[in-house]
């Protein structure tokens, strides 16, 4: 099983923190494997500590994108709306004096961190694509894309490697719509998740991936964050998405030549324009013939 990528400390520390200290020796991830049988709980559940990961399954033969709640025993899989993650005020961090981390914000702001080494006393997000009948059946990886944040503040996702490098931004709600990123199959990654104002935040991820037989697997769903103690979990787990799913152009495209433009019923655009054109065409030829009719009638009146 492939291990996750290098971890290091958080990359946001306390203010007086020089930047060489942000860094821990690489480390490796928690080795796991996912039963192909495991449980998928239908209550609402409220996370907030321990580890799980976001990541695609299939049930009953339907790609979904689910969350692995590995805090309980047995682990088990959870649907993401009816699931909340909870981020408490032990994440709250001081974005430190240094350019490397200007991205999240001015110096001195605090923020709150779940991190990319395990902190005991707050959630442990990370994702997998180790589900057995998804290792099976898909071709090479899965694509997982942020596509849009609802949210009081913004949200980064981003990887340190743990030498002193330049963090690997992944998502950004500052910029475009749609960021991709890889990830192979039997991956098990953790990252650094930024939120820069307490409140909800519903995160849009879809998952797609092509699959061995060139069929092509896809599905929208939204992780809920409440940010702050001050913020109610119900509050997240009620909320909904005021953004909404872009599909990439392809898949539009595709979608609108099997079902119409409006995704409906209705004809495609080059048939309704051609009936546009016969519907012009036969106003003109009515009018012609009306107006020969009315000349030969003043001819023969004359």
């Amino acid at each position: 099983m492939r291990r996750s990528l290098p971890i290091a400390l958080l990359v946001v520390a306390a203010l007086l923190a020089p930047a060489a200290a942000l860094a821990q020796p690489p480390g490796d991830g928690p080795d796991q494997t996912i039963a192909p049988d495991q449980r998928i709980a239908v209550d609402e559940a409220v996370l907030a500590r321990g580890h799980m990961d976001v990541g695609p399954r299939f049930v009953d033969g339907a790609w979904k994108l689910m969350v692995h709640d590995d805090t309980g025993d047995p682990s088990v899989w959870r649907n993401l709306d009816r699931t909340a993650f909870q981020v408490s005020d032990k994440a709250l961090l001081t974005v430190p004096d240094n350019p490397a981390y200007a991205f999240i914000g001015k110096p001195g702001a605090r923020v709150h961190v779940l991190p990319q080494v395990q902190n005991p006393e707050v959630a442990w997000v990370g994702w997998n694509t180790q589900d057995p009948e998804v290792m099976e059946v898909v071709d090479r990886g899965v694509t997982l894309t942020l596509t849009g944040v609802d949210g009081p503040g913004e949200l980064f996702v981003y990887l340190q490697a743990g030498n002193f490098g330049a963090a690997d931004v992944l998502w950004d709600s500052t910029k475009a719509a749609r960021q991709d990123i890889w990830v192979d199959t039997n991956t098990h990654t953790h990252a650094n998740w930024v939120f820069t104002t307490p409140g909800v935040y519903l995160v849009q991820v879809e998952a797609h991936a092509k699959l061995v037989d060139g069929k092509e697997a896809r599905n929208t769903a939204t992780l809920r964050f409440a940010v702050g103690d001050a913020t109610d979990t119900k509050a997240a787990l009620a909320a909904k998405p005021r953004t909404s799913a872009s599909a990439p152009p392809s898949a539009a495209a595709s979608e609108k030549d099997s079902v119409g433009s409006d995704g409906g019923s209705g004809p495609p655009w080059g048939v309704s324009a051609l009936i546009a054109a016969v519907v012009v065409l036969g106003a003109l030829v009515v009018v012609v013939v009306v107006r020969g009719r009315a000349a030969k009638r003043q001819g023969t009146s004359g």
